[in-house]
């Protein structure tokens, strides 16, 4: 694309990018039963969130998102195609959540939205219109990032079924072989990440476990995973070494790989059917988990 390098890009063109770029590739979203916008009470401010209902009788399982954009980029807008999606193919309700972004909220505000969001639906589920005996977390990307570390944080707190995480950032090491044949040329950039950790981290020690969830000592009794990575991503190395961590500490977890894509393909759901097919695979695991 014409125009300077991602990382480059001062963040308020980016994100004005971020939703430009989504409504070419993305296209318009399924119509779903009920869509409502909701504000999350929390320690910092109200969190914005937005539920998505499909068709379908009686409680219905819930779904906590947390979508992806390197802690700086994308919201509830820019994902709601793939929400729509998600919640019809799967057959549940969706809480899209809009956490603080980086760099004016840094590590842990994001994290700290996404804690306080999920025991919010925890509790509140059966106000919903909810089952508060199925409820899962899902996220791509930075939102995968956030989604793990969240549902490693609430053990024995909150029952999660599953946790499906797409392409996510688990290392703030950034050194790993996808990164190496990837790192350029192929949508996110190496460089692109750097700034995204840069920003979200301010400062902040990289290897926290809370940051790079592939260095936490203990999964253990974390919720079955589901990982998607991109072929011809840079974060793919790292999110399938996430997907082994979970399964030496005893988790069940299903590894999928998509060949022959790039990061973000995900929410791209008028370019490729690639996505389409993403969408029913997550889907189906939620359906089969959530039953």
């Amino acid at each position: 694309m014409d125009g300077p390098p991602a990382h480059e890009v001062p963040v308020d063109q980016a994100r004005a990018g971020h939703e430009a770029e989504t409504i070419n590739l993305s296209g318009p979203g399924e119509e779903v039963a009920e869509v409502r916008d909701l504000e999350i009470p929390a320690p910092a401010g109200a969190i914005p969130a937005r539920l998505y209902r499909p068709e379908g009788d009686g409680p219905l399982p819930l779904v906590v998102y947390l979508h992806g954009g390197g802690w700086m980029l994308g919201s509830i807008e820019s994902f709601d195609t793939v929400v729509r999606a998600l919640a019809n193919a799967a057959g549940v309700m969706v809480l899209s959540i809009d956490y603080r972004l980086a760099p004016e909220a840094p590590f842990p505000a994001g994290l700290e939205d996404s804690v306080a969001a999920v025991r919010w639906a925890a509790a509140e589920a059966r106000e919903l219109g909810a089952d508060p005996e199925r409820l899962a977390i899902a996220g791509d990307s930075a939102g995968g990032n956030l989604a793990t570390v969240v549902a490693r944080r609430l053990r024995g707190e909150v029952d999660l079924r599953m946790q499906a995480l797409i392409y996510p950032v688990t290392d703030a090491g950034c050194n790993t072989a996808s990164y190496r044949d990837f790192g350029e040329g192929h949508g996110l950039t190496a460089a692109s990440m750097q700034r995204f950790w840069n920003l979200y981290l301010d400062g902040a020690d990289g290897t926290d476990p809370d940051a790079s969830p592939l260095r936490a000592e203990d999964l253990a009794g974390s919720p079955p995973a589901f990982v998607l990575t991109a072929g011809f991503d840079p974060l793919r190395d790292e999110g399938e070494a996430y997907g082994e961590a979970l399964r030496e500490a005893g988790v069940e977890v299903e590894v999928r790989r998509f060949d022959g894509v790039i990061h973000g393909f995900w929410r791209w759901l008028a370019a490729t059917e690639q996505s389409r097919r993403a969408v029913e695979e997550v889907a189906a695991a939620l359906r089969t988990r959530l039953a």
